[in-house]
């Protein structure tokens, strides 16, 4: 058995977990959020064109990969990446990896994963993971989704691999080859930053920030004269999903982002950046209550009923805007002193 000395952590989120995990063991501490905000991983998305199950795409983050790499822009981590056109290769170079002592990350499908819960598997092809070493036929595995580590037979874990489908992970495995010795803080934070809030703010294409939260809302008011309640519950049950249950959900990776200015604030001495955290945990909260809102009509035995979602998604927009306004001005601002809050 062949193990590598990582150290492993339950996450709010896979790809940024494994990160902060990998860069850790790498010599790099990077607390999750950190991950999140300097990667400039936030974002929303709403594809009606793009299809999971089914029914439209919507998404809180960077598309999979762009977070851990976003890294390699903003502050110079150096990462290895292989794809594969065959299992047999992919294996093969993991164990290759593993024999050497090295921790890799990999993108799998949630389905093929025994370990998870019954209740926890669905077809989504980009969950991220970390495996550390082997014993046998099994794999040992720090799965940033479970309070411990896990194990996976072989041909699960290649199985899941190299499912074919949306994002199919193609056998991805990738991890940290350098880290920076310094991190300029204070350039690393405005750029990571305006590059999100300006995606928020200003993207070209309807679909993406403010705009695309405007366009779910659009879409939400249209699905009465398309579908019948049915149907509806299925579309609002896939944006639930994909809020809540797929990584750390909309309104928790506005938690994390929170966190983010949160910690940039104590590293920096900024007060500004502290009380900009307090709106962005006023956002996430927001995306909760559009959960519930969302949540109550998919319980409902009456007839769907969309003005509850249809009202706390408007309320979610206007807060995001506001909110990454101020993110983007305290990006220009001077330095604030923390020293009056302590």
């Amino acid at each position: 058995m062949n193990t590598r000395p990582i150290t492993h952590r339950h996450a709010g989120h896979c790809e940024t977990g494994v990160s902060s995990i990998l860069l850790e063991a790498a010599g790099l501490t990077l607390s999750e959020a950190e991950v999140l905000g300097l990667s400039s991983g936030l974002t929303f998305v709403h594809l009606p064109f793009v299809r999971i199950n089914e029914l439209p795409l919507t998404s809180y983050r960077m598309p999979p990969g762009r977070i851990y790499r976003g890294l390699a822009r903003r502050i110079g981590v150096r990462w290895a990446q292989q794809r594969f056109r065959h299992p047999a290769a992919g294996m093969a170079a993991l164990d290759a990896a593993l024999e050497q002592g090295r921790a890799v990350g990999i993108q799998a499908s949630v389905y093929w994963l025994p370990y998870f819960p019954d209740a926890m598997r669905f077809h989504f092809n980009a969950h991220n993971l970390i495996v550390y070493g082997r014993d046998g036929d099994d794999y040992l595995v720090s799965d940033p989704v479970f309070e411990a580590p896990q194990r996976c037979p072989r041909e699960a874990l290649q199985r899941a691999r190299f499912v074919r489908g949306a994002l199919a992970p193609k056998g991805l495995m990738y991890w940290p080859v350098s880290v920076p010795g310094a991190i300029d803080w204070s350039t690393a934070f405005a750029r990571s930053v305006r590059k999100t809030a300006n995606m928020m703010l200003r993207a070209p294409f309807p679909f993406v920030g403010i705009r695309g939260i405007r366009l779910l809302g659009r879409q939400l008011e249209r699905l009465p004269r398309r579908w019948d309640d049915a149907r509806q519950r299925l579309y609002l049950g896939q944006v639930v999903r994909m809020q809540e249950e797929i990584g750390t959900g909309g309104g928790g990776f506005r938690f994390m982002y929170a966190a983010y200015l949160h910690e940039m604030a104590d590293r920096l001495n900024r007060a500004d950046l502290a009380e900009v955290g307090q709106s962005m945990t006023a956002c996430g909260d927001a995306w909760r209550q559009f959960a519930v809102a969302c949540a109550r009509q998919i319980r409902s035995r009456q007839a769907v009923e969309l003005a509850g979602p249809i009202e706390a998604l408007a309320r979610v927009a206007t807060l995001e805007a506001q909110a990454f306004r101020d993110v983007l001005a305290v990006s220009r601002k001077p330095a604030r002193s923390l020293a009056h809050l302590k």
